[in-house]
Formats: C-alpha cells, sequence, structure tokens
C-alpha cells in the first residue's frame, strides 16, 4: 500500500463526517504555502515570479496553525517555494502533527541532510521529495546539475532515520514514456511509499511555457507510461487513488473540486486553488468558501484551467468518485487503469471564444491551443 491504512481510514472517517453533515463542499488537503522563496528557479515554476521584498515574507507559526485549524482537513500539504528556508518550518510541522494532521513537507531536499535532525519521524510525517525523472531529466526541469544526485541522497538518509517519505514527480513536454518508466522502476528501489504523478500546469507566470503539455497529450503520454508498467517486473506505487490515475489515461470526464486543497500563504486564502495565483483572495477560510464563484472555475469553465490535469484539482474529484463508485475503484486498483480504446469524451468549453450556443470539446481547444 502506498498509503497507510490508518491514514486511509482516518480520511474516509473525516469524509463520512462531512457527508453525514451534509456538506457539499469540504476540503480534503489544505496547501499551507508559508513562503514563495526558493532556492531554485525550475523552468516550469510560476511561484517565484514576485519582487524581492514578497519573496523574503514569511508566514508566522501562529498564522500557519490558525490555518489548520481554520480549515480542518485531515492533511496539510506543504509546498513553496522551498519551506525548509523557513526558519521556523519545525515549530509548525510540530504543531500540525500535535493536531493529528498528516503533513506532507514538500522539498527539493538540497537542505534536507542538513536540517533533517530538526524533525523527528511520526506517522503523521512525510517528506514528499520532488523528483521529476532520472538525472539528466530531473536536472534539466529544475535547471540545476546535481540536484538529482541530492535528492537521492537525502531520500536515502531520510529512509535511514525511519522518516516517511514520497516523491512527487511532474512531468512536461517532450518526456520519453521509457524513461520515465525506467525513472518509477528505480523510485522503488529507494524504499519510498509511493509516487505522486501529475502532468505540469501552465503557469501564467512560468519562466518558459513550451514545456506545458496540452490534456490530449498528457492522457496519452499517461496510457504509454502505465503500458510499459505492465511489462515491468517492479511493481509501482503511487501516492494518489487509482481512480485518479485512470483520469490521468483518459478515462473519466472530471470536473476539477478546487475546494478540496484550499490555499492559504502569505496573502491569506487563495482563490479558487493552488494553481491560480491572479484571481484574489479571502481574509478567512469561511470568506474563501463562500464568496469564491467556484461555477466560474474548473475544465471548460475558464481558459486557465482547460489544459489542467494536476492532483490538487482532480484527485478530489477522483476520491469522491470511490466513494461513490468503490467496486470501480477497486477493479482500476486491481487491473490498473484501462489502455486502449476510445477516451473518455472531454467537457464541453462554456467560456468565451466560442460561437454562442456551440459547446466546444475541451480537449479540442487543447490540441489547438497547446499540441500544435
Amino acid at each position: 500500500m502506498s498509503i497507510p491504512l490508518v491514514q486511509s481510514y482516518r480520511i474516509a472517517k473525516y469524509i463520512l463526517e462531512q457527508k453525514l453533515k451534509g456538506n457539499k463542499r469540504y476540503p480534503l488537503v489544505l496547501m499551507l504555502e508559508p513562503l514563495f522563496q526558493c532556492n531554485l528557479a525550475c523552468a516550469g515554476c510560476g511561484k517565484i515570479d514576485y519582487p524581492p521584498d514578497i519573496l523574503r515574507k514569511r508566514m508566522s507559526v501562529e498564522d500557519a496553525l490558525n490555518a489548520v485549524d481554520e480549515c480542518g482537513a485531515p492533511v496539510v500539504s506543504i509546498p513553496g517555494g522551498e519551506p525548509l528556508i523557513h526558519k521556523e518550518m519545525p515549530q509548525i510541522v510540530r504543531g500540525i502533527i500535535e493536531r493529528k494532521k498528516f503533513v506532507y513537507l514538500c522539498t527539493n531536499a538540497l537542505l534536507l541532510e542538513q536540517r533533517i535532525d530538526d524533525y523527528e519521524p511520526s506517522p503523521y510525517l512525510t517528506f514528499s521529495i520532488h523528483l521529476d525523472g532520472n538525472r539528466a531529466r530531473h536536472d534539466e526541469s529544475v535547471c540545476r546539475e546535481g540536484t538529482f544526485d541530492k535528492a537521492v541522497s537525502a531520500i536515502k538518509v531520510a529512509r535511514e532515520k525511519g522518516f516517511r517519505v514520497t516523491a512527487n514527480c511532474t512531468l512536461y513536454a517532450g518526456e520519453d514514456p521509457d524513461d520515465v518508466a525506467d525513472f518509477f522502476d528505480y523510485a522503488m528501489t529507494l524504499g519510498i511509499e509511493g509516487v505522486m504523478v501529475s502532468p505540469g500546469y501552465s503557469y501564467d507566470h512560468a519562466p518558459r511555457q513550451d514545456v506545458f503539455m496540452g490534456r490530449r497529450n498528457a492522457k496519452q503520454l499517461f496510457r504509454e507510461i502505465f503500458k510499459r508498467g505492465k511489462q515491468r517486473s517492479s511493481k509501482w506505487h503511487f501516492n494518489q487513488s487509482s481512480l485518479f490515475l485512470d483520469f490521468l489515461a483518459g478515462n473519466q470526464s472530471y470536473q476539477c473540486t478546487p475546494w478540496a486543497n484550499p490555499t492559504y500563504n502569505v496573502f491569506g486564502w487563495q482563490k479558487p486553488c493552488y494553481l491560480l495565483v491572479d484571481e484574489g483572495y479571502a481574509s478567512s477560510f469561511r470568506e474563501l468558501m463562500e464568496t469564491t464563484t467556484w461555477e466560474n472555475y474548473g475544465t471548460g469553465r475558464n481558459p486557465k484551467c482547460d489544459n489542467c490535469m494536476a492532483h490538487c484539482g482532480y484527485e478530489g474529484t477522483a476520491v469522491e468518485h470511490t466513494l461513490s463508485s468503490p467496486l470501480k475503484a477497486l477493479s482500476v486498483f486491481l487491473l490498473g487503469p484501462r489502455l486502449d480504446g476510445d477516451m473518455a469524451p472531454e467537457l464541453p468549453v462554456l467560456h468565451g471564444g466560442r460561437v454562442p450556443g456551440v459547446a466546444i470539446p475541451v480537449d479540442q481547444i487543447g490540441r489547438r491551443n497547446a499540441d500544435s
């Protein structure tokens, strides 16, 4: 199992409680973003495009823990920027663990070996270490040689000290399915719990735009990768639901549920999600949930969302589907996603730039805008 049973049970219990309360929109994972500053400048990152005074901002321990309490999600993911730069990160993590929340501390691992003794192994703490493929591909995506070797070294040290570890892998245009499959094989030898995989989101502020895939290309890539997985002797473990992987393979017509992964950062509660950085902020979690025009975001609803297939938007949808169709989820878990035949139809495009009264399948927009 890539996710421990106790964690799966606690999350399922939380979801059941929300449903019994009649809550239609509720958070699953809080994206707690305590700073934007990073020690890398990756080609596909739109998170560090801020002036120096903003990059120097740090979220206080009090604000971070208040956000955890206010949101109430059972899981807290701490991205950035690079969280290990934050001098009070050990106190933030400790406070989250004391609340018995599962925390994923996302890091490029460049600082992990020198800071690891600031943390204690816990079933509630997982280091989520960025690895975007094997050595050459990873170093290319983060725009610095040697980062792959440092990340692998940090993974080994963390595992030796008894920490939970996962790999966070983002795939971009030009990926070779054989190379990705080789990377997944190698990742399994490192003793990690699993890989969290997602196609890159096309940030408007990213320094390069040619690294992103459209939806059709992304789905075809994942089908090719999963085909190779069936031919390998090693079993790949993913830190994601089986139906999200089925979605990546083009077999599910999912709409985004951005409220499942709300974001709190140095500006406040970000509308509507972790990936859209120019849509405004709310002063409280309640205000975020009540005043965000959720119907204006998602596949076919907003041009910024048309090529997105990121886990922070669609994993929540897949989890809901898992609960409503457990036998289907179990079948995909046991047999893997379907890898041939027609893909599920895309949701229609309803935003501007179309003939009135005519709904255009979003994969046509994706092919025209991103795969040409």
